[in-house]
């Protein structure tokens, strides 16, 4: 009998940092590590993206994105819904994300919408940011649904 397994939305920034050249920056550096020994355990995890996400690493040096959509070949991809379009746009009025950081606030409805255990994170800004969580948790729970847990590559390990 095999374990379910946990549904992981895959955010923008984690691809990012996986197929980026390795940094001279240590903390950087040491970032790019954490999610490639991440990525490794992947197989532990039913794996979710979004069209958002496709967007986002689609861009900037074609070599280079081709490289980021290669990674996520085999990654299922999520609906964006009227529901999760809602929840974006009352995200950003109720003020738990700046206007600016509406991508942002897909990334979370569509993870939330589709029932994830998991939105998979470097955006400590505007995603994984302690200060801004409880409100996002709450604007969730208001329409009826329950948030992914945020985390990063650190706090989302089975080890």
């Amino acid at each position: 009998m095999s374990a379910v397994k946990s549904r992981v939305y895959i955010e923008s920034t984690i691809i990012s940092y996986l197929t980026a050249v390795p940094s001279r920056d240590l903390v950087r550096a040491a970032l790019q590590q954490l999610t490639r020994d991440w990525w490794a355990t992947r197989g532990q995890y039913d794996l979710y993206i979004s069209q958002f996400v496709i967007d986002e690493v689609s861009g900037g040096d074609p070599t280079t994105a081709t490289e980021r959509l290669a990674v996520l070949r085999d990654t299922a991809l999520l609906a964006t819904t009227a529901n999760a379009a809602l929840l974006a746009r009352d995200l950003v009025r109720a003020g738990d994300l700046p206007p600016k950081a509406m991508v942002d606030a897909f990334h979370i409805a569509v993870a939330a919408v589709h029932g994830l255990d998991y939105l998979l994170t470097w955006n400590c800004r505007h995603i994984a940011n302690v200060e801004m969580r409880g409100r996002i948790e709450g604007t969730c729970r208001s329409h009826g649904i329950e948030p992914p847990a945020i985390c990063t590559p650190v706090e989302c390990s089975k080890e």
